[in-house]
């Protein structure tokens, strides 16, 4: 499976050179551009060009795997983790501003994030370009659009007000800037006309990629945060997406007992080298000194104990804050990811972190996480853990939340109770309220890149934590990076910047 999940991620390098799946000795760039991008192989490439922006590797690029980008910035800034500055100084402040919400416009993880979207949709825009100007199958067209949707979500999420463009034919400095909401309107517009015209095939050559199920639980994430991009709830849309998902025959994978698994269980096969097809809707492929690569676990250790562990040093960087750790039952399977208390190499981890900021922080104060137990080809850098985008668990999560929102809450309880089931759990004495569905999607998702947006939707983001006191409202958005403005004067920067 490795060879076809990294199809799509080295194939964009063969561009205009040789045909991706036939090793013989044609040569494309003796095609007409028009020609090569209507073959099967000439559309795949085009297609490749933009995944390889979702994998990305170093340098801020990419939607996860690597870190001062994306996850970084949409994770540390919740309550779910965060890297003190320790006593060495190794880690910059900017983790643990963004977990003080003392983030600035100049910020490297924000300008990171915002270059890497342009980017992205660039490389979107050239796509679909390519492959209409060729003719090419609808399938790949389509492809093509959801890919862009899904970047574009990404940057109305983030930064609300932003540049908006479809055509790769105007300089920087020209780009107008389009309201959240009509951005919103263009990301529901484009993924209704294309997600059916995907392919409705799982596992192969998609795994990694938008199938149908993809583009509809991306369609039902959209509709899930509607409210906060528009002042509107969706909550009946978001259902119905969901439902369509459902009928990709995905289920909830096993979390039975596993003593070839690290964590002791099967559901932690979730996380590592492979994903497993039965639950993982959308995954990103990762291998280290290839392509992206899985630092999460390898980065939360403290050096000795990853070199009695691993082999190689961990980088003693991510913690769990005690307040997120505490409120999962001693007897919850995903509890075991967190790491606390004695371990090999001399190691002993304190749940209570007292400074984030301070020089002087204690090096082994605070609760690790291995949820993403290296796995795979892995060495100092990273491994080869590939990163669930989505998975059936979050749908089936949405469901619950929709009927609970939709005044149904006795539909969602079967819902919530399957989830706690998996994890060990006894199911609810009572229909699920929305805060047991809040808990229950942090302690199902953590670590996996949804939960500020989980924390702005059910109005917990800006409450007082241990490090600060409540954030002003405007913290909801994040700046427009000060270069992003220094080059297009069209902008206007959000409230309270």
């Amino acid at each position: 499976m490795k060879n076809i999940k990294l199809f799509f991620i080295g194939c964009f390098g063969l561009l205009m050179a040789t045909s991706c799946t036939d090793v013989s000795e044609t040569v494309y760039d003796k095609y007409q551009a028009d020609d090569f991008y209507g073959t099967p192989e000439g559309s795949d490439v085009a297609l490749a060009a933009v995944y390889a922006q979702v994998a990305g590797n170093w340098g801020g690029v990419g939607y996860a795997g690597a870190d001062n980008g994306w996850y970084d910035l949409n994770s540390m800034c919740a309550d779910e983790q965060v890297i003190p500055h320790r006593n060495t100084g190794d880690w910059q402040l900017d983790f643990a501003r963004l977990y003080k919400h003392q983030w600035l416009p100049s910020d490297a993880l924000i300008t990171n994030t915002w270059n890497w979207l342009y980017s992205a949709i660039y490389s979107a825009n050239l796509a679909v370009e390519q492959l209409e100007n060729a003719e090419a199958d609808e399938a790949k067209i389509a492809e093509a659009k959801v890919l862009r949707a899904f970047f574009y979500y990404l940057l109305m999420d983030d930064f609300g007000d932003v540049p908006f463009y479809t055509e790769n034919n105007s300089t920087v400095d020209q780009i107008p800037q389009a309201s959240r909401e009509e951005v919103y309107n263009f990301v529901v517009s484009e993924l209704t006309a294309n997600v059916d015209a995907l392919s409705g095939s799982k596992g192969g050559e998609y795994y990694g990629r938008f199938n149908r199920w993809a583009g509809y639980t991306l369609l039902a994430k959209v509709y899930l945060n509607a409210e906060v991009y528009t002042g509107t709830s969706r909550w009946a849309e978001c259902l119905a997406a969901c439902q369509v998902v459902d009928e990709g025959g995905f289920s909830l994978h096993s979390s039975e007992a596993n003593e070839e698994n690290p964590l002791g269980s099967s559901y932690y096969e979730l996380f590592g080298d492979d994903l497993p097809e039965d639950e993982t809707i959308l995954g990103m492929y990762a291998s280290v000194n290839v392509v992206s690569r899985n630092i999460y676990g390898i980065r939360s250790l403290y050096g000795p104990h990853a070199q009695a562990v691993f082999g190689y040093s961990g980088w003693n960087g991510t913690i769990v804050p005690e307040a997120f750790f505490s409120k999962y039952d001693e007897n919850d399977i995903r509890r075991r990811q967190f790491i606390f208390g004695e371990q090999p190499g001399g190691t002993n981890y304190t749940t209570t972190v007292s400074s984030l900021d301070d020089p002087g922080a204690a090096p082994q104060a605070g609760v690790r996480n291995l949820k993403f137990y290296p796995a795979g080809t892995m060495d100092g850098g990273g491994a080869s853990n590939d990163f669930p985008i989505y998975r059936y668990a979050d749908i089936v999560l949405m469901k619950a939340e929709c009927y609970a929102r939709l005044g149904d809450a006795a539909s969602a309880k079967p819902m919530v109770d399957a989830i706690r089931t998996r994890a060990g759990l006894e199911a609810l004495n009572a229909n699920p309220t929305l805060e047991d569905i809040y808990d229950e999607r942090g302690f199902e998702l953590n670590w996996e890149g949804h939960r500020r947006q989980d924390m702005i939707r059910f109005g917990t983001f800006l409450e007082a934590n241990d490090f600060r006191g409540a954030s002003s409202e405007y913290r909801t958005l994040f700046p427009i990076p000060t270069s992003a403005l220094n080059a297009n004067s069209n902008l206007t920067q959000n409230p309270g910047y």
